[in-house]
């Protein structure tokens, strides 16, 4: 049960850090200033109406009293009122009002006034909102009635428009102040994890400065020292593997020369094969070494993209489902070599092969499918390993390194998208791609 009622109230409750901090704040505010509201009026504001009121239907219950009196002078009883109570009296006789009247069940100032004037047995009509500031009461006696015009501060006190006014505005003020602090606090958090999200998609980012309280400007302060090590570590790794590769091509350089030196012609061309895989496996990797040290971020449209990559391999047989025309910010060339091995490694395998783009919330979706062979479950993972090749027909029918599907992943990845192999409708292969802009 209190689990239920937890995943409930989660769900109401905002989601964002600065509509969280502010209902903290707001939130107290609001439950005070309700409380003393309602303390206020309940045992100050109507308590003190209820007693004007009773006070006020007394005395017009004296003056009827009076002014029915026998040998009392009327003129006088009645000029008495209306000097020293401030209440004008019209005496109309021979004459009934209307029992009907608006009543107004929700105002303490007609409640207050109806249930008093009922306690002195009184046949009553009044408004209390048609005359400004004033209050229309009209008391039955015998065939005659009066008409009393009394001011409305005789019933009601009027604090309770300063109350309100001096209860609202610090409440007002002090939530406008609280959401200024907190937009200060929660902005740096805000800059931290967009930082963040443009370096976990291998965009350049400048040196970020940490502000804001001091365990956000800690949590930033680490954030760029881990990006300057990660930024260290795949520099030297790509400076070490690219020196590699350029001094190997020195010995194969030799080893071609020396084959041509060789008689047996079998065995020249056993070795000559070898030193030509090596060869493209390394002029390979520099090249993907190279495209992504230099490259920088652009936007493209990606529908075209995709179409220029289709007409470079000249096939009838792949078919493009075009989705929503779209400008993705990303390293062009990247993409353009990711779907480009990945469409090749189709063509080799299969005679068909569809390509679907789809725009999606938050990503765009690329899905490539083809009729051939497809690759084993168990093999999905293993074939974006560097060097590996699955000991089956793909493999022997293609004459690649082992290197293609792994650049493809490293691409993806470093856009902070993902790339998945399944089943495809056609029979074969199924490459979905994801990535977030």
């Amino acid at each position: 049960m209190f689990y239920g009622l937890s995943k409930f109230l989660k769900q109401l409750l905002p989601k964002q850090l600065f509509y969280r901090s502010l209902l903290i704040v707001a939130l107290p505010i609001i439950i005070l200033q309700l409380t003393i509201s309602v303390v206020f009026f309940d045992s100050l504001w109507i308590k003190t109406n209820i007693g004007m009121t009773r006070a006020l239907v007394g005395e017009i219950k004296t003056f009827i009293d009076s002014y029915n009196k026998d040998g009392s002078d009327r003129n006088f009883v009645e000029n008495t009122f209306e000097e020293y109570l401030d209440i004008d009296v019209v005496y109309f006789q021979k004459k009934n009002f209307s029992d009907l009247m608006n009543e107004k069940w929700y105002s303490p100032v007609d409640r207050a006034l109806r249930r008093e004037l009922k306690s002195k047995n009184l046949v009553y009509w009044f408004d209390t909102s048609k005359i400004k500031d004033t209050v229309n009461l009209k008391i039955k006696n015998g065939d005659d009635y009066f008409e009393f015009f009394i001011p409305r501060e005789r019933l009601t006190s009027t604090s309770v428009r300063i109350f309100a006014l001096w209860i609202t505005l610090p409440a007002i003020l002090i939530i406008a102040i609280a959401i200024i602090f907190l937009k200060n606090q929660t902005r740096p958090i805000k800059k931290l994890a967009e930082v963040s999200k443009k370096f976990g998609r291998g965009e350049d980012i400048e040196e970020f400065i940490p502000s804001g309280a001091s365990e956000i400007r800690q949590a930033g302060y680490e954030f760029e020292k881990m990006r300057k090590r990660i930024l260290r570590h795949l520099n030297q790794r790509s400076e070490m593997l690219s020196g590699i590769s350029h001094d190997l091509r020195t010995p194969l350089t030799r080893m071609k020369l020396q084959l041509a030196l060789i008689k047996d012609k079998k065995l020249i061309e056993r070795f000559s094969n070898d030193i030509d895989e090596m060869e493209k496996m390394l002029n390979e990797y520099l090249q993907f070494s190279s495209e992504r040290n230099k490259e920088q971020n652009e936007k493209f449209e990606f529908n075209k993209l995709i179409e220029d990559i289709i007409s470079k391999f000249d096939n009838e047989m792949i078919t493009f489902n075009r989705g929503e025309d779209f400008n993705f910010n990303g390293r062009k060339l990247s993409i353009q070599r990711c779907l480009s091995n990945l469409i090749e490694n189709s063509s080799k395998f299969a005679n068909k092969i569809e390509i679907n783009f789809q725009k999606l919330k938050g990503n765009v979706l690329i899905i490539i499918e083809d009729n051939g062979p497809g690759i084993p479950i168990h093999e999905r993972e293993n074939v974006f390993k560097p060097f590996y090749k699955i000991d089956k027909s793909r493999s022997e029918k293609s004459s690649s390194v082992g290197l293609g599907l792994s650049i493809s992943s490293d691409i993806i990845r470093s856009h902070g998208g993902k790339i998945e192999l399944g089943e495809s409708n056609l029979g074969g292969l199924k490459t979905i791609i994801s990535l977030p802009f």
